[in-house]
């Protein structure tokens, strides 16, 4: 039996145990700080085992690893590097869904001179973006095309019959990565020219896109674009970005939250006995007298404006005390939303990623060609953000312990070896894109 260890039982963890536990021959532990969580994947599979770990205990951490193989890492980021530094030293590969940092690409030569292979960004995305662009970039190539132009989106949604809140958004992962990766600054190339975005601004500098059969939604930049021009060989592209799917007004709210400080990790209370109304009064300088309309003058909008009602919606102004002790402005916004913008039994997120090529060929032809996924979770079942996410990392886990993923080194999903079987086997799961070709 092949020995798989998945650490961490959170949110997208489901699909993944299940599908490797269906395979014939692989044993899966799964491993979390709660226990109970980790017993509730495996759910007494024969080949199953929960154990409860915490990245602290180093000792059980390496006992762990040297007996598997792999490991299939699901925890935040911050962990990857330490996990992958005992996977090293046990020979052990490694296969996580998260962005390669500087240091794990510094592992690049021990991990090729062990002969492992240290897979990362298999996910949606990053995973299922590298995947699908690299599949059109190297059919433009191989027929003697370039790539001139490439925009790429990406959102997790609430699907449109359970787009039940006026914030048109639910969390199906946690709310702190997404509040985090509001405060990123933004780069991207158009037309041949640098587009830089500064965090401040991140919200101000947005369109609209039509997602065919789906609808119409905001997209704003996704951090730095400009990589990807090397990552994906397309060196001579013109234009070159990634950007953020949300709905119709999800830009000029989180503008005006940002604004009044909600995302502050600096400012502290005790929650215990200051509620939100006085923080946010304390934010917007007001004496608390006349606070909505303190507000929306620090804001500079009309006290009728869409965002004052969605703060009230929130509870913002409310002066009920919240259930936490002493914490930041963003542990207090972070609590609220997650209490708030959460989905109810039944009902499904949405999941849409969208390419846009421009390619042109040796006899003067030009192309747009889209690769899209309109992917939905299912009801009273798995979400498409666990799906999209744990699929991809469970496919690949596979294929490297039955001798079907080769390379060594640090890896992301970028060559044919890993992402033909990976999108062909999606396609068998009903995760796949509809790939449509204009000719301009």
């Amino acid at each position: 039996m092949k020995q798989i260890l998945v650490f961490g039982a959170g949110l997208v963890a489901r699909p993944l145990v299940h599908y490797l536990l269906n395979q014939p021959d692989f044993a899966v532990t799964v491993a979390d700080i709660v226990k109970e969580k980790a017993v509730a994947l495996t759910a007494g599979h024969p080949n199953g085992t929960a154990m409860q770990l915490g990245v602290d205990d180093t000792d059980l951490l390496s006992k762990t690893i040297r007996e598997s193989d792999i490991v299939v890492s699901l925890l935040p980021w911050i962990y990857h590097l330490k996990v992958a530094k005992i996977c090293l030293e046990s020979n052990v590969n490694l296969v996580t869904a998260s962005y390669v940092k500087p240091e794990m690409r510094a592992l690049d030569d021990e991990v090729k001179q062990r002969k492992l292979i240290f897979l990362n960004e298999i996910g949606v995305d990053p995973g299922i973006d590298h995947m699908a662009a690299m599949k059109v970039i190297q059919s433009v190539q191989n027929h003697g095309g370039k790539i001139k132009s490439f925009y790429s989106y990406c959102g997790g949604l609430p699907s449109m019959e359970h787009n039940t809140n006026p914030l048109g958004y639910k969390f199906s992962w946690s709310p702190v990565g997404v509040m985090l990766a509001t405060n990123s600054a933004g780069k991207y190339l158009r037309d041949g020219k640098i587009i830089e975005i500064p965090a401040e601004k991140l919200f101000e500098h947005y369109w609209f896109i039509d997602i065919p059969n789906t609808g119409t939604f905001e997209a704003y930049v996704n951090r730095d674009a400009i990589p990807y021009l090397e990552l994906y060989n397309i060196p001579d592209a013109e234009s070159m970005y990634r950007g953020t799917l949300r709905n119709i007004g999800h830009c000029e709210t989180w503008n005006n939250f940002k604004k009044i400080g909600l995302l502050n990790q600096d400012r502290r209370y005790d929650f215990s006995k200051v509620p939100p109304a006085s923080v946010i009064a304390h934010l917007a300088n007001s004496n608390g007298k006349h606070l909505e309309r303190d507000v929306a003058t620090f804001l500079h909008i009309p006290q009728h404006s869409v965002t004052m009602h969605k703060m009230k919606w929130l509870g913002l102004f409310s002066n009920e005390l919240l259930p936490l002790n002493e914490g930041s402005v963003f542990d207090m916004f972070a609590y609220i939303l997650q209490n708030k913008l959460i989905f109810t039994t039944g009902e499904v997120d949405l999941l849409i990623q969208h390419h846009e090529f421009i390619a042109e060929y040796p006899d003067d032809r030009t192309e747009k060609i889209t690769a899209t996924l309109v992917d939905k979770g299912i009801s009273y079942g798995d979400s498409s953000m666990s799906r999209t996410v744990s699929l991809p990392a469970a496919i690949a886990t596979k294929l490297i312990l039955n001798g079907e993923i080769k390379v060594t080194g640090v890896h992301i999903p970028v060559l044919p070896e890993i992402y033909e079987p990976v999108l062909a086997e999606l396609e068998e799961l009903n995760i796949k894109l509809v790939h449509q070709r204009h000719r301009l």
